[in-house]
């Protein structure tokens, strides 16, 4: 396969010069579109559907939005429409949990950058978010390789547009293993049968063998060396492992490319709703399409509604990012 162009930078870095800060900006064209009025599930005023901008980059989330429903998807990432709806109730649970796994991330990232562990046990006064933080520190991931790189991100071409991964961390021993690391704060432990069909799960390693020479002396990563794991804050004596090889990686390779050209050939127009409305429970826009108002219940969080690590695409412009250029 003819390698490609890669970019990459780190989330504790600053973002590259000429990226906004300030997430969801838009020119006046888009306030104007805004102002029009709107109905992407097609009950009244049916308009067509806006094409994805140019630069835009694909990312696990939006990937795994096309599966579960592409009127998610659509609706989301191609009309970037804002719903004003809960994803699980209690709210104020639901959003103080999710509060408390962005600031176990923060933690995590912290201390592997070099911040002593005590100085952060000190800034901590949630009971929950300690009691992880304590399972971090004492059940931890174990027998990692020592070159560490907490936050990262890659960028890797994809058909006629890029495909961006955001890991937790990533652990590398240069000619030999490539360990990524997610952290994981929700409340019920996923199957490694579950695990394994998540997008994440093909995006993150096949993206790290595209674009990890970097770590391993400049030589590309074999697909043999990568292995994913899951560690769950709750759950630290269960971590998933999926080990990676040469036939998984070509599978993922043309399943994501496969992928893409499906999105970039679909009709103008609206996207049909999933059928399993299983997908819509914890969906802002269910509402919208008529599949129910209120959130669901917040105990029945999964995996993949655990919402802690936010999407990268709400924060930085991919656009920007620096392209490092290898053979």
């Amino acid at each position: 396969m003819r390698r490609r162009d890669c970019g990459f930078y780190t989330l504790g870095s600053p973002a590259p010069e000429g990226t906004s800060s300030l997430p969801g900006t838009r020119g006046d064209g888009a306030s104007r579109s805004r102002r029009r009025p709107l109905s992407p599930c097609g009950r009244t005023g049916r308009r067509r559907a806006v094409r994805l901008a140019a630069d835009f980059q694909f990312s696990q989330n939006s990937l795994q939005d096309y599966v579960d429903c592409r009127r998610r998807f659509q609706l989301r990432h191609v009309l970037r429409l804002a719903w004003p709806a809960v994803e699980a109730e209690p709210v104020v649970e639901h959003e103080m949990h999710m509060q408390m796994g962005a600031v176990f991330h923060r933690l995590v990232h912290q201390h592997v950058s070099g911040v002593p562990a005590d100085r952060l046990s000190d800034s901590i006064s949630d009971e929950e978010l300690r009691a992880w933080w304590r399972n971090y520190l004492e059940e931890g991931p174990g027998d990692l390789p020592a070159a560490r790189h907490s936050e990262l991100v890659l960028s890797a071409p994809l058909g006629e547009s890029s495909l961006v991964a955001r890991y937790d961390l990533v652990a590398v021993e240069p000619g030999g293993r490539a360990v990524i690391v997610d952290w994981k704060t929700s409340r019920r432990r996923a199957r490694r049968e579950q695990l394994a069909e998540r997008l994440q799960t093909r995006v993150y390693p096949c993206v790290l063998v595209w674009a990890g020479a970097f770590m391993n002396d400049g030589e590309a990563l074999a697909p043999e060396q990568v292995e994913m794991m899951y560690w769950y804050a709750g759950f630290p004596k269960e971590p998933v492992s999926i080990e990676y090889d040469q036939v998984q990686y070509e599978s993922d390779q043309a399943y994501l490319s496969d992928l893409v050209a499906e999105i970039a050939a679909l009709p103008e127009g609206d996207q049909p709703l999933t059928d399993n409305v299983q997908h819509c429970r914890y969906c802002v826009y269910r509402s919208l399409c008529e599949r129910g108002v209120a959130g669901g219940p917040v105990d029945g969080l999964g995996d993949e509604e655990d919402l802690a690590g936010e999407d990268l695409e709400s924060l930085f412009d991919f656009g920007e990012i620096e392209e490092v250029v290898y053979e």
